[in-house]
């Protein structure tokens, strides 16, 4: 049982835990239970390698002036291009990430703008900004929120 338990652990590139491996050994004709897979997995020494999660990380010590929270948390503005909240993400693909900056109406739920690039940089948001300020043409007094791990910070 051993023997086709380190086997089946080296055909499925040492990921496999007891319960992935159960149907595996099954398979070779070796009828055991998850306990018993996994105490025998322990006496071996058998531990599946952890895949590492990429850990995208944004970078806050820097030196750029930091604008003051006008909202104080209160998204509740009462007509359209009043605030606009925006975002960065990530979307991974197969020619690597593409990233995508987007602009929220908070009133109406609409997508005012976005802009998409190969890198995170400062260009992607503002031509975001760019786009959404030339198509909608706010008033002046709009609040654009950017989204923060804290929280919503406001930037005007």
């Amino acid at each position: 049982m051993k023997v086709a338990i380190r086997a089946a652990h080296a055909k499925t590139r040492e990921t496999y835990g007891a319960h992935r491996l159960q149907p595996e050994l099954a398979a070779m004709g070796f009828e055991a239970g998850r306990d018993r897979i996994d105490r025998l997995r322990r006496e071996m020494g058998l531990r599946c390698r952890q895949k590492r999660k990429f850990k995208a990380t944004t970078h806050s010590a820097h030196s750029l002036p930091i604008a003051e929270n006008v909202l104080g948390q209160v998204f509740e503005p009462t007509r359209p291009n009043q605030v606009w909240t925006g975002d960065i993400t990530y979307i991974p693909t197969d020619e690597g990430w593409l990233y995508l900056a987007g602009l929220k109406d908070v009133f109406s739920c609409e997508i005012v703008g976005y802009a998409m690039g190969a890198r995170m940089t400062t260009e992607l948001v503002s031509k975001a900004l760019f786009r959404a300020a030339q198509h909608h043409r706010p008033p002046a007094g709009l609040i654009q929120a950017a989204n923060t791990a804290p929280g919503l910070m406001a930037i005007c």
